[in-house]
């Protein structure tokens, strides 16, 4: 048996993982709309439901355009064949119904950040009851640093995101990182897959009940941030965000296969 990883140092241990998990680890093979309609199932399964608030999208093929939910459906409600597709100006080019109107910054946020292929927007109750604080979120746990120095803090509630000023404002304020916190309000989060922004929503939540809980016991420790950033990159990698989705897709759709259809 071989011992030869004992004399490696753990920069090259992280490198070998790495190369490790680009050969192993195998992601979905759902469609885009079908992936959206997981990740709503997935959301409302792990605290993210709010009746009808919140918004998800994910660009579509055709420039200017992006999938979204139904105003009407609740997350649970969710399929790929009741999505809806529009335009920046929430025209429904293809379905039935409309789109919600505070899914106008949305349109703000994909021209400011082309990188961004999925917003995802909720009121997860730790999140909400957090916001309510007026306080940023505090990253200090390992399991949450797939958020460490990424999540942008707005303190001041814009109000109802239907109009551009609240679009203009919410881009600025998310900037280059991935998710933003806003006060008396909820989360956002804005990644390069949906399948990276469906975790990192699940990890948004997760942060904040962790962090009342700390709260209510103590004062929360920072993080040194050189390991905060070394935990972040390991964890923030598109595999294990594709395996991460696929998980909780297996779980989903033990209870959710009619959001395929």
């Amino acid at each position: 048996m071989s011992n030869h990883t004992f004399k490696l140092d753990k920069d090259q241990l992280m490198k070998q993982s790495f190369d490790q998990m680009d050969i192993h680890l195998q992601g979905t093979h759902y469609s885009m709309a079908q992936k959206l309609a997981l990740t709503c199932r997935i959301l409302f399964d792990n605290g993210h439901d709010s009746g009808l608030a919140g918004q998800i999208t994910a660009r579509a093929e055709r420039p200017g355009t992006y999938l979204t939910q139904r105003l009407g459906l609740g997350f649970d409600e969710i399929s790929a064949g009741n999505l809806l597709l529009v335009n920046e100006d929430l025209d429904v080019l293809q379905g039935d119904g409309m789109a919600n109107p505070a899914n106008r910054f949305h349109s703000w946020l994909y021209r400011e950040r082309p990188d961004v292929q999925c917003i995802i927007h909720t009121h997860a109750t730790h999140t909400a009851a957090l916001s309510m604080l007026e306080v940023p979120l505090e990253i200090s746990h390992m399991d949450n640093c797939v958020l460490y120095d990424d999540v942008a803090f707005l303190p001041k509630w814009p109000g109802v995101p239907v109009g551009n000023d609240e679009g203009a404002m919410i881009a600025a304020a998310i900037g280059k990182k991935r998710a933003l916190f806003l006060a008396h309000h909820g989360l956002l989060v804005a990644c390069g897959s949906i399948e990276e922004a469906c975790m990192l929503s699940i990890a948004f939540e997760r942060a904040a009940r962790m962090q009342l809980l700390a709260m209510a016991a103590g004062k929360i420790q920072p993080v040194d941030p050189a390991l905060g950033r070394e935990a972040h990159d390991w964890i923030l990698r598109a595999q294990r965000s594709a395996v991460g989705f696929a998980y909780y897709a297996r779980r989903s759709l033990k209870n959710n296969a009619d959001c395929l259809e």
